[in-house]
């Protein structure tokens, strides 16, 4: 037996291939949320047994998310993954704080419906148009640009 074998087996029956529509959707959404981690903390059961330590292990677990948090804030502007690593001290805080979970399994909810609305045929072609649209307009501003100026740059190094 594999392991996906024994996860239908715990799970009961297996759920059916294919999309999921109307009334069966809500189900399937209603299922997900259920298996979804209760909220609360996961630090150790020692950790938790101790007001101290809990609170020292939250302290530190709020800062090392900050710190991440704050290093992706940074790298918005800047080369690097920003949204990636906001989203990381985020799933840190996620470790301890139920309002962190909260807006975790928000967030997962709205990339996984824009995911699903992006797949439509209907907006995928409105998307390639819309691309498609801007990429003539920026080579029209570029040619114009070309055409007035030539390929002079607008400093003049040579000074």
């Amino acid at each position: 037996m594999n392991a996906e074998s024994d996860e239908r087996a715990k799970g009961g029956a297996a759920l059916a291939p294919g999309p999921v529509t109307g009334d069966a959707a809500e189900g399937a959404v209603g299922a997900e949320r259920a298996a979804e981690q209760p909220l609360g903390s996961r630090a150790p059961e020692f950790v938790k047994a101790r007001r101290t330590l809990h609170l020292s292990w939250q302290v530190g677990v709020f800062i090392l998310g900050l710190a991440v948090v704050v290093a992706g804030v940074i790298m918005l502007p800047l080369p690097g993954p920003g949204w990636l690593v906001i989203f990381g001290g985020m799933a840190i805080w996620a470790t301890e704080f139920v309002w962190a979970q909260l807006v975790l399994r928000w967030t997962k909810r709205k990339v996984t419906e824009a995911a699903q609305r992006a797949l439509d045929p209907k907006v995928r072609r409105r998307n390639i148009i819309l691309t498609s649209v801007g990429l003539v307009i920026i080579g029209v501003l570029a040619g114009i640009y070309l055409w007035k100026f030539g390929l002079a740059m607008p400093w003049k190094i040579d000074e």
